[in-house]
């Protein structure tokens, strides 16, 4: 009993140490959110919808990169040795953001940041998924979410702490340097995190494979799940040698565009424009400055529960696919709800609340659903060898989606006003919400070497990846 306590302990180490880096992803997606108020003042930065549009999208620009090569680069270096490496640009990067002297400059850092948020957003969740039992998969890999999400909040908390103290226009590069906190703590935590057993059986180390396995296992299970990772190591030796050539296997392509489309449809029903904008939304629903960014820790706090939720009570019990469609359903109809009262309320002092409580219900249903599924089954359906490879493309298409919507929601609000920019939001839910029925495959319960023997032999076994049972 106290050995498997000891188990438990250390597994729940390991996922909080590790998912610092979701926190500081968090955090830096977040931090823009209510600087930008300040950075536009013509004695700041002086940005306009376009510039505007550069500073916060240069990080997913430069995410989609980091995503495709820190997946590449933990496949052959380690997981551990990678995230240890983030750290350090989170670190500098954050540095050089919060003395930028103008957009140029600070455009330039938030592309070197966007690298380490690419890459964590690759490597934490495989670490996780590697590390942890299959029947408790979905909570521990859930847990990065949720540290994003609170990475998120905490922005908003220092963002309206700070913007409604302190009488500076130049506050916003206070805002910005707190980042490099958690980024010292996820570098020095590392130190004492062992690498995936999964990556050290991949890479030849059997021995220490199973040593990480025993002190999150019991021993018959450590062993058990070595063999069967090495059995399917033995399977795929063919793609020793991990590059993009691999893709021409056909059950491979067909999950890279699996999920890719996943990736690209669910990011862009509008999940970062609550995240980046939600400061600018309210402000033109008719909150003042310091008035939004109150409002806007409201979205960052249920953004955290919604996860908590998730993680605690929802992720072991139901199956990914109900969630993501669920999900898809409640953040469309959130969308529909404000363009509706953004027609029929403008100007009126009940739009601002009614707003604030539209993108809590549109945050609710994306953390709690969309978010954290996303991101389980992106770390669940890749084999070993082309893991990283795998989940670095389908996050570049994440982040290139993000790109996009981040850089031209500021023209879209400036154009078309509230309504008419969420219209664009409201047929991508909907074609979001048909994509994941079609195509999404279902992955609950079952161990990552299942899943992969699943999926090599889709066409033999007549396996459908959209399969509902």
């Amino acid at each position: 009993m106290e050995q498997s306590i000891e188990k438990k302990r250390f597994l729940k180490k390991i996922s909080i140490i590790s998912t610092f880096g979701g926190l500081l992803f968090g955090y830096d997606t977040g931090v823009i959110n209510g600087a930008l108020s300040f950075m536009t003042r013509p004695d700041q930065l002086n940005l306009t919808p376009l510039t505007e549009g550069l500073v916060t999208s240069a990080l997913l620009f430069g995410a989609a990169f980091g995503a495709v090569f820190g997946g590449h680069l933990s496949d052959k270096y380690g997981r551990k040795t990678i995230i240890r490496l983030l750290a350090i640009i989170f670190f500098f990067a954050t540095i050089g953001c919060s003395i930028s002297p103008n957009s140029s400059v600070i455009i330039v850092c938030r592309f070197i940041l966007g690298l380490a948020v690419g890459g964590a957003s690759v490597i934490v969740p495989t670490f996780l998924g590697e590390m942890a039992p299959k029947n408790k998969r979905g909570s521990v890999v859930s847990q990065n979410e949720f540290m994003i999400v609170t990475g998120q909040l905490l922005a908003y908390v220092f963002n309206a702490i700070l913007g409604n103290i302190f009488n500076n226009p130049g506050i916003w590069r206070y805002m910005i340097v707190i980042a490099t906190i958690p980024a010292v703590i996820l570098w020095f935590g590392m130190l004492v995190v062992p690498e995936t057993p999964r990556w050290l059986a991949a890479n030849g180390k059997d021995s220490k494979a199973l040593e990480v396995l025993k002190k999150l296992r019991e021993e018959t299970e450590a062993e058990s799940e070595l063999e069967e990772i090495q059995k399917n190591i033995e399977e795929e030796k063919h793609l020793e040698r991990v590059t993009f050539k691999d893709l021409c296997t056909p059950w491979i392509r067909r999950l890279i565009l699996i999920g890719s489309g996943m990736a690209i449809i669910l990011q862009a029903i509008g999940i970062n424009v609550m995240m980046y904008y939600g400061t600018t939304i309210l402000e033109q629903s008719g909150f003042g400055v310091k008035g939004a960014l109150i409002a806007n820790v409201g979205n960052g706090c249920m953004s955290v529960i919604a996860a908590f939720v998730y993680m605690k009570f929802l992720a072991n019990r139901f199956r990914r696919r109900t969630m993501l469609l669920c999900g898809c359903t409640g953040t469309t109809l959130s969308m529909l709800g404000i363009t509706i009262i953004g027609h029929v309320l403008g100007g009126s002092v009940l739009l601002p609340y009614l707003v604030i409580i539209l993108t809590m219900i549109f945050l609710a249903f994306f953390q709690g659903n969309i978010g954290p599924v996303m991101w389980l089954v992106l770390s669940e359906i890749f084999p070993i060898k082309l893991r990283g490879l795998g989940m670095g493309i389908c996050t570049f298409f994440v982040w290139i989606a993000n790109f996009f919507v981040g850089f031209l929601f500021p023209i879209l609000l400036a154009t078309f006003g509230i309504s008419g920019a969420f219209t664009v939001f409201i047929v991508i839910g909907v074609i979001a919400w048909i994509y994941t029925y079609k195509f999404v495959p279902e992955t609950f319960n079952k161990s990552l070497e299942e899943l992969q023997e699943s999926f090599r032999n889709y066409k033999t076994k007549n396996f459908d990846v959209s399969s509902r049972d």
